[in-house]
């Protein structure tokens, strides 16, 4: 194992999210330091109410050929959670220009509805990642829980990163939960509700999509001081 990173403002400034990756998986040790240390976030109460589910290896090949098979087959989207994106004004202008960097640096048009598809469906094929991470919470847990779920995201994936491992967070992984149930040997009435997905692992750096770049908004547009 090489020595992390341990600049936060540096690892804050190199992170982005990855949409391929190499076929080395990582190791046995390493995988679980990196889940130990982002065991460290904190939550309200001390009630770490994550649950994550890590697939890899020949598994994850595997599940990410059926589950993008599915898809592309027309199996229906039942997330455990009603999805409300609502994006508006500055946020749907946001999500537009995110967009067209991707695409662009992927050399797809607008226009072009089969390639902007193909790319979606890498979604559900972890872009090719040899893991995959699926995060889950109580389904009686609400809005404040799903808050510590984020602060412990963000954790992970900045411990992630200090180990050069690349990681794309992904909403769209949770669009199909009782597939993962099915996978994962999981009850059809589990307790717990799939929030999201972690694609992860060592990044292909030849790859079109990871020259991907986005920018963030003006201090002024996000936060307000006052005195």
């Amino acid at each position: 194992m090489s020595e992390p990173c341990t600049d936060l403002f540096e690892l804050l400034q190199r992170r982005y999210s990855v949409r391929a990756f190499t076929e080395q998986v990582i190791e046995p040790e390493l995988l679980e330091k990196i889940f130990s240390q982002a065991q460290q976030a904190p939550s309200n109460c001390n009630t770490q109410p994550w649950q994550a589910y890590v697939i890899s290896g020949e598994r994850c090949r595997r599940f990410a050929v059926q589950l993008s098979e599915a898809v592309a087959a027309g199996a229906p989207s039942l997330p455990d959670y009603e999805v409300t994106l609502g994006f508006f004004d500055e946020y749907r202008q946001r999500q537009v220009d995110c967009a067209f960097a991707l695409y662009n640096s992927m050399g797809i048009e607008r226009s072009d509805k089969l390639g902007r598809g193909a790319a979606m469906l890498r979604n559900f094929e972890f872009f090719g990642a040899p893991h995959v991470v699926f995060v889950a919470m109580p389904k009686t847990f609400g809005m404040v829980n799903a808050l510590d779920v984020g602060i412990w995201l963000q954790t992970l994936n900045l411990v992630m990163e200090s180990h050069g491992i690349g990681s794309c967070i992904q909403g769209a992984l949770a669009y199909y939960p009782d597939l993962v149930r099915k996978e994962l040997g999981l009850p059809e009435d589990d307790s717990m509700q799939i929030l999201c997905g972690i694609s992860f692992g060592y990044e292909d750096q030849d790859a079109a999509p990871n020259k991907t770049r986005t920018v963030r908004a003006p201090l002024a547009e996000n936060i307000s001081f006052f005195n």
